[in-house]
């Protein structure tokens, strides 16, 4: 990965999200100045052109600099990211799962290593 990437599949990952069950014709008008086709590329993880770039970002609600990826800032944010929160990225990088799935299973996880917390601590206990 070359520095100072896109993060393209972060940017679409959200921008199905934010579609939700929409299609995206309506979704186009509503951003505006962007096509159906464009959003169906993005969504499958190509690269937008700048305005299209620009305009998704403020339709997201976020700044363009939330989408780039330095190499340096990757590898250590990679790193210091919990288990939950490496397996939360992974899920939503598939893109074949619904939010709706990807949240719960991000809320089993999260269970699951409670619970596996409160049984360590009764064993340092006893």
């Amino acid at each position: 990965m070359k520095p100072n990437e896109i993060n393209t599949d972060k940017l679409a990952v959200l921008l199905k999200e934010r579609r939700g069950k929409r299609g995206l014709r309506e979704v186009a008008r509503e951003i505006g100045d962007v096509s159906s086709p464009t959003l169906s590329r993005i969504e499958q993880g190509r690269l937008p052109d700048l305005d299209t770039f620009i305009r998704l970002c403020r339709w997201l609600g976020m700044s363009p600099e939330d989408f780039v990826i330095e190499q340096f800032d990757k590898s250590v944010a990679h790193q210091e990211a919990s288990v939950p929160e490496k397996i939360e990225i992974l899920l939503r990088a598939e893109r074949t799962l619904q939010p709706d799935t990807i949240n719960a299973i991000v809320k089993m996880v999260n269970l699951a290593i409670e619970a596996s917390q409160k049984d360590d601590k009764k064993l340092t206990e006893d």
